[in-house]
């Protein structure tokens, strides 16, 4: 019983530290967002966002996909019990008048047994 509590708990911890890895990305959509006024020009490569290979891929993020728009797309190291990677698909919504950038993650992160229970890991 002890050893899948265990690859639920890494699973878990591998998605949160991938949440923490690409801040830096959101900080620069964010930025992004600010000067330009919108997401169509948040592209990887363009207006402060990194370029997708020069991302540093870790254990926790096995892969950055894209960063298209704004929305930012990875595979995590957190994993489903068939050694599947979950993946992180964050996208930014940012409605005139609002003080703040509100992101939400529809990738596979949001599972509440190997990755985020809702409301964290910006799950809805």
């Amino acid at each position: 019983m002890a050893v899948p509590q265990y690859g639920n708990y890494s699973s878990r911890t591998r998605a949160a530290a991938a949440a923490a890895e690409l801040a830096s990305i959101k900080t620069a959509v964010n930025e992004c967002i600010a000067t330009t006024g919108g997401t169509t020009d948040c592209n990887a490569g363009s207006n402060g966002i990194p370029k997708v290979e020069d991302f540093k891929v870790t254990k926790n993020v096995v892969k950055l996909n894209s960063i298209s728009a704004g929305i930012i797309n990875a595979d995590t190291g957190a994993t489903t019990t068939a050694g599947v990677a979950l993946t992180f698909i964050d996208a930014p919504t940012f409605n005139t008048g609002n003080a703040n950038m509100v992101w939400t993650n529809s990738g596979s992160t949001c599972n509440d047994v190997r990755g985020f229970k809702a409301g964290m890991g910006d799950c809805p």
